[in-house]
């Protein structure tokens, strides 16, 4: 298991960040409740979504650290998409949007941002991300980086961050995602030959 930590720019780059401690022990077993308080208290003291991702790291990883469950509770993916998202939390009133997803090895998404502070966090399998910047409107898209994600390892996401998933090796990919609210006007994906954005 890895435990590195990386963060997406709004232009795509990523970079490695330190770790940040939490400022107390988690009490011991972590609930999910008591983690959705800390998330909100988050989100209450900080509107700029850097600060926001800073704070949130550190409590994810605690959060996952005492919650060895959470692996029973991935769905397999589903045998004709070749992926599955079970939601971990669903209220209607709640900014946030938390997923435990699993992709089949190959499986690879479109080219495309979130309009949403992300996170995802790898449980088991291995993910490759590749960083996109799209150009002038009918020009290819540049490839800015990529990372191969192992379990155990961290990503943030900044709203406007372009990025493309692949699973790789022999098992499903299995993932921790949690999402802030989303601005569907700035969600897209796009045309890696034209640049081309359209609503995702």
């Amino acid at each position: 298991m890895s435990n590195h930590d990386w963060h997406v720019s709004n232009s795509s780059t990523c970079q490695a960040v330190v770790q940040e401690e939490t400022s107390e022990s988690p009490v011991s077993p972590y609930r999910l409740y008591r983690f959705l308080t800390q998330l909100d208290d988050i989100l209450l003291a900080h509107e700029n979504d850097e600060l926001r991702l800073a704070e949130i790291r550190p409590l994810v990883r605690s959060f996952l650290n005492e919650s060895p469950w959470m692996m029973m509770q991935c769905p397999p993916p589903d045998p004709k998409r070749g992926w599955a998202v079970s939601k971990l939390y669903d209220d209607t009133d709640y900014p946030l949007t938390i997923q435990l997803v699993s992709w089949n090895p190959g499986m690879l998404s479109s080219i495309h941002n979130h309009g949403a502070w992300g996170l995802v966090a790898i449980l088991d399998g291995q993910e490759r991300n590749r960083f996109w910047q799209p150009q002038e409107a009918g020009e290819p898209m540049v490839q800015v980086q990529e990372t191969i994600l192992q379990p155990g390892e961290l990503i943030t996401f900044m709203p406007d961050a372009i990025h493309q998933v692949e699973a790789l090796g022999d098992e499903p990919v299995l993932s921790f995602n949690l999402y802030g609210e989303t601005d569907y006007q700035a969600r897209f994906q796009y045309d890696a030959k034209t640049s081309e954005a359209s609503s995702f």
